[in-house]
């Protein structure tokens, strides 16, 4: 499934989602034995937002990183954009929901204008776009001058003695509970395939600074399996 490429991929992708959406927080717990409220904390403190900025939730899901930001800098304003309908009607439904602006938005081709948000986060967007550079230069339009982008993803298990027991949590672990937890084995088969497809963490900040993002650099989680990657656009 993670072989599919362009838009039989997106359309494979989309309806996963939409079809994961109702376990999808309860298996994210699970899958990361519940790290990841962490990383999203650690999203937003790189975001740095101060009280009336606007930030963009990419790939928003539920809303958990728009919800954390709402959390840790009440008074700005949080924009959540998928196109997975169905994971931000769940989304809209859970505390803090009515707070976020919810938006259908694909990742390459943001329906917002020029330089308006402050900040622009996501996690795990790039791994399932079809086009890594479009999807980071849209990013770049929609900031303001000096506006921030972070973002979480996985990352290939690194080579190293824990690699076997990653890539048994991989390809095992995560499809059994995928097929227990939401009866969809072949969502949690396909996400764990992408991670090992998806590029390693100094290959996206080659990416990001491609892109023209300033000052970009990143922090990995679990092993080496999970980077946050932080940098700015260029101006004031």
């Amino acid at each position: 499934m993670a072989t599919l490429q362009g838009k039989e991929r997106a359309a494979y992708v989309q309806g996963m989602f939409d079809r994961i959406a109702g376990r999808y927080n309860l298996m994210n717990r699970l899958m990361t034995f519940g790290q990841d409220m962490r990383w999203r904390r650690f999203v937003i403190a790189r975001a740095a937002l101060q009280p009336g900025e606007r930030l963009l939730d990419l790939a928003t899901g539920t809303g958990d990183i728009a919800f954390e930001g709402l959390r840790q800098v009440p008074g700005i304003q949080a924009v959540g954009g998928d196109f997975s309908i169905g994971m931000m009607q769940v989304g809209r439904e859970l505390p803090l929901g009515d707070q976020v602006l919810w938006n259908g938005a694909d990742a390459l081709n943001l329906p917002y204008p020029d330089g308006i948000f402050d900040a622009v986060v996501s996690g795990y967007l790039l791994r399932n776009v079809i086009d890594i550079p479009r999807a980071l230069a849209e990013q770049k339009r929609v900031l303001k001058p000096g506006g921030r982008i972070v973002t979480l993803d996985t990352s290939p298990p690194p080579n190293n003695l824990l690699r076997p027991f990653i890539l048994f949590h991989l390809k095992t672990i995560i499809p059994t509970l995928g097929r227990l937890i939401s009866g969809n084995a072949d969502a949690y088969e396909y996400l764990p395939e992408s991670t090992q497809a998806f590029k390693t963490p100094d290959e996206l900040k080659a990416l990001m600074q491609s892109a023209g993002f300033a000052n970009v650099t990143y922090k990995t989680f679990m092993f080496g399996t999970m980077a946050v990657h932080w940098g700015e656009k260029p101006g004031h």
